[in-house]
């Protein structure tokens, strides 16, 4: 086994595979951005290097940095985690030229499965299914319009070299498809450096199913199958294991397909085969098909250490040390059901717009794992993904565990930024997800729902009140000075709404609050205060902002009624960049006549590519930005000229 090891990546993995290395008693060596400098996984290691600037390819994509890192620092071996450079061939060389181990696999099973098509030609030899589809090289608009058309609409454009929904778009009929086209490419060129596309018959009432393997380069298992049908614009929100409603020869039949995949190639290492499954008509054996191998260990890897009692970085480790697969297929089995819901900072009524932020509190549910990068304190940075943790649950029963998620969901308290933590609370309590019927369109199709604001009850206000004025500990005589009054009040604001609150104090364990025509009381009884007799919940104070936990966090803010007299209004002839990020490109030039939802700029932020649309019609005004610029969120972009 090594000494040391170092881990080459940032957040919730590094300090992840950090946990488990260090328990082994394997020495960690982390690196680190400007960006990164006070961060968890830097205050974890045991020795920590400098790398560059706050931008991936400053640091985080700097192989030679890297390497000389951990040539520096007497490691061994080098752990990519995910994302960066975990499937980047060319690294995993340039590490084993250094003399050191790369803890995965070979370069040459990464470029195997690194392209779709490629990836796709060596299924179908391997004998393994896949879905019907357009896989070559002619990348010619017209004969993709062709393939499309004859395997019959609707269809999938995915990029060769792509993940994570990028490059990625469905086209429901004939007409969209030389435009979808056109976007799947550019985002596409813009993330990954080539924008050729594989087009694909879409599966009608889709389900992804992916199945987690284990080779040592010669024997491969499967840890059996994950659920990650529950996806917004491809990006997997709820993860679950197994998969509820699976057949057991379903089952037999997928896992061996997976290991067919992996020895293929010779895998070594953690990965996973993803498969699209029609589920149209319940889970069949032949109702499977192959999308694409992740040559790394998943995001969502603790629902299988859940449900297997593995841990899939320790076997990583003593693989890449030489040893061979810890267990024999018949060795694993499955013990109940977990659950892995992905808490990131986002507007959700934004459209899931990635946000920035500091953590001005930040606190799980103890009864459950938590894997996460960040503490109180910290700050989500614009330069890497948002993600804050992972919330994790295991159960008896798919019943049980999904009981457990929703409690655990509740128990979470973030204040600082806004989150997605409600969206997953609708989630969660989704009756048709509760009853198991999961397919890939069920948020589409529920959105409004899902997506619908927690409700403020005057109970929530009182509160928010109590907290913004200092009135939760209050002392012996408070309000029957002569220089306190007896009534006060606070402007806040949540919402969208606003309103002046008043309180009467009636002694250190009585409070009558006046919301509107409502009123609410607020005693204290043994030592802890119930509002509209229901116990007050945990609250957070950051300056003028207070958090109340209940209804997965509700945001209210003091408003200084002399400020927001004084203060300036915005232009609404403005677009601006709703979070700081890279302009990728900009359409609009000065005098070009605009319509309402004409694209005028791409904003690149989070890994993720953002248009900005026109609000109105008009004409531009003024253009304030160039490809290339690096923004501030607020940042001017586009000026209309001003309506008459």
């Amino acid at each position: 086994m090594f000494d040391t090891i170092l881990i080459a990546n940032r957040g919730e993995i590094a300090c992840r595979v950090m946990e488990t290395a260090q328990r082994m008693g394997v020495r960690c060596v982390a690196v680190y951005s400007d960006a990164d400098a006070a961060s968890k996984h830097v205050a974890m290691a045991d020795v920590a290097v400098h790398i560059g600037g706050s931008a991936p390819a400053d640091s985080y994509l700097r192989g030679d940095a890297i390497i000389q890192a951990a040539l520096d620092t007497g490691a061994q071996a080098i752990h990519p985690g995910y994302g960066f450079l975990s499937e980047n061939p060319d690294f995993v060389e340039a590490v084993e030229a250094a003399g050191l181990v790369f803890i995965g696999p070979s370069a040459d099973a990464i470029r195997a499965m690194g392209l779709k098509d490629a990836a796709k030609a060596l299924m179908i030899e391997a004998g393994v299914p896949v879905v019907p589809g357009y896989h070559g090289s002619d990348q010619s608009d017209d004969l993709l319009a062709a393939e499309a058309a004859s395997m019959g609409y609707p269809v999938l454009i995915k990029a060769v070299a792509g993940g994570g929904g990028k490059g990625m778009r469905m086209v429901e009929e004939a007409g969209g498809f030389g435009d979808a086209l056109a976007s799947a490419r550019s985002e596409a060129k813009a993330a990954f450096g080539n924008a050729d596309v594989l087009v694909e018959k879409f599966v009608s009432q889709p389900r992804h199913i992916e199945v987690q393997v284990f080779g040592d380069g010669t024997r491969a298992v499967h840890l059996f199958e994950r659920d990650c049908s529950l996806q917004r614009r491809h990006q997997k929100v709820i993860e679950e294991a197994p998969a509820p409603d699976m057949p057991q020869d379903v089952r037999a039949a997928m896992g061996a397909a997976a290991v067919k995949a992996a020895e293929a190639i010779g895998y070594k290492g953690a990965g996973t085969v993803e498969f699209i499954v029609d589920g149209s008509d319940g889970l069949r054996a032949d109702g499977f098909f192959f999308m694409e191998m992740n040559t790394r260990l998943q995001v969502e890897h603790p629902v299988t250490e859940a449900i297997t009692g593995v841990d899939l970085v320790e076997w990583q480790l003593r693989v890449a040390a030489g040893e061979e697969v810890p267990l024999a297929q018949e060795e694993l089995s499955i013990s109940g059901h977990a659950f892995e819901a992905r808490l990131y900072a986002e507007d959700v009524p934004a459209g899931f717009l990635p946000a920035t932020g500091t953590l001005s509190h930040l606190a799980f549910d103890p009864e459950a794992r938590a894997d996460s990068g960040v503490r109180s304190g910290d700050t989500i940075s614009p330069f890497y993904d948002p993600m804050i943790a992972k919330v994790i649950v295991h159960g008896p029963t798919r019943d049980v565990a999904l009981a457990r998620l929703r409690r655990a969901l509740g128990r979470t308290h973030v204040a600082g930024t806004v989150t997605n933590l409600a969206f997953l609370g609708a989630l969660a309590d989704h009756a048709g997800f509760r009853r198991g019927e999961v397919d890939t369109g069920l948020i589409a199709r529920d959105i409004d729902a899902l997506t619908e604001a927690p409700a403020v009850e005057a109970r929530h206000v009182a509160l928010a009140g109590m907290a913004a004025l200092g009135l939760l500990e209050t002392g012996a005589v408070t309000g029957f000075t002569l220089w306190a009054p007896l009534l006060q009040q606070v402007t806040l604001a949540w919402g969208g709404e606003e309103a002046v609150v008043k309180v009467e104090v009636m002694g250190p364990d009585a409070q009558r609050w006046h919301i509107g025509s409502q009123a609410v009381e607020a005693k204290r009884v043994g030592g802890a205060w119930k509002i509209g007799g229901l116990p007050a919940a945990p609250v957070a104070v950051s300056g003028d902002v207070v958090t109340v936990f209940d209804g997965y966090g509700l945001v209210f803010t003091r408003i200084d009624p002399l400020q927001q007299a004084g203060g300036a209004q915005g232009d609404g002839n403005l677009i601006e960049a709703p979070m700081p990020g890279l302009v990728r490109e900009v359409f609009a030039s000065v005098g070009q006549t605009v319509q309402a939802g004409d694209k005028l700029a791409i904003l690149e932020a989070m890994k993720m590519e953002h248009s900005l649309l026109a609000a109105r019609d008009g004409v531009v005004a003024e253009v304030l930005a160039v490809a290339g610029d690096q923004v501030e969120a607020g940042a001017a972009l586009v000026r209309l000229e001003a309506e008459a």
